[in-house]
């Protein structure tokens, strides 16, 4: 099982990498075609360029494994792929016009370039189209893996069914082995006892053997692997920890200590950690310089219009749940602590002044919060943060609340460009922030600052 499916993900590997010069290759002869009916001249030619090629093929390689692109994991889990296979090609073609920009003696056609980008891209879609047809389609004429389950009940019985509609690795349950205390679950199926394994052996038609116990039962895995020794078979584990937990990294080790990450999250990644901090530096550095003058603006006009301080600051709860100081432009008149801090901004709100309903309803307020940016208290990009009274408040109410918090929060997030913010929805807003915590990437993360530029400053939700 693990072998075909390493020898897919080597194929694939290989496929990929192969389409950097294969793409530069055909949009050669097209963009020669081109040029050639257009009365153009081409004089660029590939052959006394293979340095050029190579390096493309490189860079392509390296992008495209960031990306996923030739993960053979991610070929049935995502639909068509287009979205990695995009950004890869985005990324590629920056790294290849900086590349050919400083270095000023080699010479690249730019429409060449960009014939061969598109290339890449349809290329990549067919070709893990194709992948797909041919494993689903051919999956039936493959001599498939006969499993002996170790499990009868019916956890082990429906993880006997899911393997076997595996679309893309064929799988047969042969037989199934009783453990002790348990009842037997399964019908039309050879059934040995425990105790019988030792009667076995490796020409009785078993390929592999799978353990299908519930969590509970971990503790037997020693034993298990142990009896079934003597058959010189692979022995796998089916995984099935319940509700809500999704294992997305192998097992790691720890010294001598072996563990599995259960909560796997974005925050754990080198991208998040590095690259995402380092565009959250750049961005409200010149965040800051750009809006300077309007800071001291607002500042002189809330202290002319309101008695109290210019910046309100607030305790809000980030990642982790680390509690921290929020800052933003004092909207309201001042009143206490205990007020503010439990109690929600309303649609008409007496406390409010009125520059400080303008800004609100553009949003200025929260441009004091790049100084938390920089703090590194919260990103640009991320599940806003809530008042501690409320966050305590709907991790009682809403079920998966505090999975919010394994991200920074943020300026702006997915929730609030899509018009859940103010007083709307708490369940549709933590179905956002999951949503976004789950399909975290540095794209998502422009895309959404894009989506406030545009459309999400100026809210109806906004007081």
């Amino acid at each position: 099982m693990i072998l075909r499916l390493k020898l897919y993900r080597l194929l694939l590997k290989i496929a990929i990498y192969c389409l950097a010069p294969l793409s530069i290759y055909v949009s050669s002869f097209t963009w020669r075609a081109i040029n050639e009916f257009l009365g153009r001249p081409a004089p660029y030619a590939l052959h006394g360029h293979v340095n050029e090629v190579l390096f493309g093929t490189l860079i392509w390689a390296l992008v495209s494994e960031h990306y996923k692109v030739t993960r053979f994991d991610e070929l049935f889990r995502e639909r068509t792929g287009a979205q990695a296979a995009l950004w890869a090609c985005v990324a590629t073609s920056f790294v290849l016009l900086a590349t050919l920009y400083f270095s000023r003696n080699s010479l690249f056609p730019r429409g060449l370039l960009v014939s061969a980008i598109f290339t890449v891209f349809a290329l990549t879609l067919l070709l893990h189209a194709m992948f797909r047809i041919v494993l689903r389609s051919h999956a039936h004429l493959a001599k498939p893996t006969r499993l002996l389950i170790l499990g009868a009940d019916e956890f082990a019985r429906n993880a006997a069914k899911r393997l076997q509609r595996l679309s893309l690795m064929p799988c047969q349950s042969t037989a199934f082995v009783r453990l002790p205390g348990q009842t037997a679950d399964v019908d039309g199926q050879q059934i040995y006892e425990l105790d019988e394994l030792g009667q076995l052996h490796s020409g009785n038609g078993i390929d592999e053997a799978v353990i299908a116990i519930h969590p509970a039962q971990f503790s037997l895995l020693p034993k298990l692997v142990k009896a079934v020794e003597h058959l010189s078979l692979p022995v796998r584990a089916f995984v099935d920890l319940g509700e809500g937990i999704v294992v997305r990294e192998r097992l790691f080790q720890l010294g001598n200590i072996q563990m599995v990450d259960l909560t796997s999250t974005p925050a754990d990644s080198l991208d998040y950690a590095v690259l995402k901090r380092a565009f959250d530096i750049c961005f409200s550095v010149v965040a800051l310089i750009l809006t300077a003058p309007a800071w001291a603006l607002v500042a002189l006009i809330i202290r002319l219009t309101s008695p109290g301080p210019i910046f309100f600051v607030q305790e809000r709860v980030g990642l982790n749940g680390k509690r921290f100081g929020m800052y933003k432009f004092r909207t309201m008149h001042v009143v206490g602590k205990s007020e503010s801090d439990t109690t929600h901004t309303a649609d008409v709100d007496p406390r409010r002044t009125a520059f400080g309903a303008f800004l609100r309803k553009m949003s200025l307020d929260e441009v004091p919060q790049l100084i938390n940016v920089l703090k590194g208290d919260m990103s640009i990009v991320g599940p806003r943060p809530e008042m501690t009274y409320f966050v305590n408040k709907f991790r009682q109410e809403v079920a998966r609340y505090n999975n919010r918090h394994a991200l920074k929060v943020g300026i702006t997030g997915w929730a609030q460009v899509n018009g859940w913010r103010g007083n709307t929805s708490i369940e549709k807003r933590l179905e956002c922030d999951l949503y976004y915590l789950q399909n975290w990437s540095l794209a998502f993360d422009l895309r959404i600052i894009a989506m406030t530029v545009f459309y999400g400053l100026i809210n109806r939700n906004a007081y």
